[in-house]
Parts: C-alpha cells; structure tokens; sequence
C-alpha cells in the first residue's frame, strides 16, 4: 500500500495560483463548481456551523459531506484584529475521503474564502438582479471589496463602481489596486452618493454590532443587495423593513436565522433558498421592480466547491507539495512500532 499522503497548497502557493492563473478566471471557473455543487444541495450533509464566540470574535468550524469526500474550514472572525495588526478572517481547509477517513488535500484558505465569498455572490447575483445591470455601488471598502469588484466584472461584466467606506485611506486602497486593471471607479462622500444610479449594492463591513448600514427609504426598486457583512449573532447591516421589501433568499436558512440579516425577523420569516433558483423549483427575480436581497453568511457547501477547485487546478503541478500528516505503520493494528522505529541505535 501507497504512504498516506496529504496533497497541501501554503499561502505562497495559493499566490502563485491566484497570480499564474488571474483572479477573474478563477471567479468564473469557481462559478462552474459553485453551481454544481448547490445543484445537487440535496446530497449534502449540512449543519449550522460551529461557532465559539467570544468578546473578541469568534472561531468557527465548517463541516459538510456528500459521502463520497468529507471537508471542513476552520475560520475566525475578528473585528477589532486589524487596529491590532491583524487580519480580520484566516482560515484553512481540508478535504477527505469518506471510505477510509483519510484527508487528502489541505489548504490555506484565507485567500481561498475570499474568492469563494465573492465567487458565491456573482453566482448569485447572475440569477437574481437585473440582467441589464451596469453598476455596482460598494458600501465597505476592506479586505473582500477588491474580490467582489473582480467577480462581479468576470461573471456580470459590471466594471463601474461607486464606493464608500468611513474609512477613506480603504476607499483609496481600492481605487490604487483596481483602477490599474480598468475599473471605473467613483469615490463616494456618502452612502446616498454611493448609491446613485446603482443596479447592485454591495454592503460589507466589518464592525460586529446590529448596525443600519443601509436605511429603507435608500433603496430604490429593481436593486439587487449583495448583504455580506451580517455574517454573526447580533452583526447585521440592513434596516428589517428592506428585507420586507422583496425576496430574501438564502444558502441555509437554519445557520441565517441565527447570523444573517434575517436575525432580525420573526423565525418564521419567510426566506427562498437559493439551490432551489438553480434547480428550477423556486423564482427568483419576479419583475424588473422587484428588490432582491441576497443574506450571504457563507456555507460549508461553498467552501467544499472552492477546495475542490483548487485541488482540481492545482493538480500535478508544483503548487502542490505533499505532507506526511497521517501515521501510517506498515502495520496497520501497530501504530506503537512507529514508536519504535524511532529508538536510538546502540
């Protein structure tokens, strides 16, 4: 029998991915294994995610399965981390054979959730906001606003962006990395100023607390909102009346009641899950006038479809490198013989 070995992609690795291969085509490829996972969202395990929360953020497992490969993603969610010369979110990843249990491929996936986040709300948005959209307003210029400005352009084509943040020095950050690559960019002195002229609203900030980032009476019929931000217990960006206003849909209802938007409405709100866009049993966009509202806190089904397209891309190459993560004893009821074979000559 073959070692155990785990095929791994590090950070310098994944970099050399994201650069070799361009952030847009990999929006687009991701898109493909996105669609098809969610297309056959019946053949997954799923559960809420397992979260540890804590004054300072929170630490959370997500696991899922299709019973044939097991994964998971650690992730942490830190508001106040980057004042302190950290990153808000890091994470990493695995995949795993379910017959044997084995992990096979692990990976680094702050970057990885990174695109898979803005990967999810192009494929999203494809289906549900206007066809004829042109424009993206952007409230929050962090760490995900570059991704989503890339993904939105590789799958809608939108290249126009209007953007806020109280932060201007992030506004500014964003305008010196994607003006360069033909964005058309407008610093906004406000949300409202932001919003002019809009099809898409993105909303995405980090502050962990029940804010109003975007009021009712802002939102102009026929918008799309890409909500990103409420991805916890008491973090929520958008008025409730907003959610009143058209369809709210969903990746798990049972984890968004509990982080999304939807936190703020009564537990029988009523919710469409996106999977069922994609497979036809549900609508999405009813009219032209309609507004639609994605509540986006990621799940694990996503992140299973990021890990395997890594895996797939990176395959035979040598973005891989391998680990010896498994003890693996020639024989296997004798793991102490591993032990053993350590004891010192003499």
């Amino acid at each position: 029998m073959e070692p155990a070995m785990t095929q791994f992609v590090d950070v310098k690795n994944m970099t050399r991915w994201i650069h070799s291969d361009g952030v847009e085509h990999i929006m687009t490829t991701m898109v493909k294994y996105l669609e098809a996972d969610f297309s056959r969202w019946e053949a997954f395990d799923k559960i809420p995610r397992v979260a540890s929360h804590t004054p300072f953020g929170v630490i959370e497992l997500m696991p899922t399965s299709d019973n044939q490969e097991y994964a998971f993603k650690y992730v942490n969610g830190h508001p106040s981390n980057p004042a302190r010369g950290f990153q808000t979110v890091t994470a990493f990843g695995m995949l795993a054979e379910v017959d044997n249990g084995y992990p096979t491929f692990l990976a680094e996936m702050t970057l990885l959730t990174a695109l898979r986040t803005a990967a999810t709300s192009a494929m999203v948005a494809r289906r549900l906001a206007r066809p004829d959209s042109a424009v993206m307003a952007m409230i929050g210029a962090g760490s995900q606003a570059e991704f989503q400005a890339l993904a939105f352009r590789a799958v809608m084509g939108i290249d126009h962006l209007r953007v806020f943040d109280v932060d201007y020095a992030a506004v500014e950050k964003l305008r010196r990395n994607l003006q360069p690559l033909g964005f058309n960019i407008f610093a906004a002195d406000s949300i409202d100023e932001a919003l002019v002229g809009a099809d898409v609203v993105t909303t995405c900030t980090a502050d962990k607390a029940r804010n109003t980032i975007l009021r009712n009476d802002q939102v102009q019929n026929g918008i799309h909102i890409n909500a990103v931000g409420g991805d916890c217990p008491g973090k929520t960006e958008l008025d409730p009346e907003i959610l009143t206003r058209g369809s709210v849909f969903v990746e798990y209802p049972e984890q968004t009641r509990i982080e999304g938007e939807i936190q703020q409405m009564a537990p029988d709100f009523p919710v469409k899950e996106f999977w069922q866009v994609l497979t036809g049993t549900e609508e999405g966009r009813l009219s032209p006038d309609e507004v639609t509202i994605f509540d986006s806190v990621g799940f694990a089904i996503a992140d299973f479809s990021a890990l395997r397209c890594l895996r797939d891309a990176t395959a035979g190459t040598d973005l891989q490198s391998h680990i010896d993560l498994v003890a693996d004893p020639e024989d296997p009821k004798d793991l102490f013989s591993l032990v053993n074979s350590m004891k010192p000559v003499g």
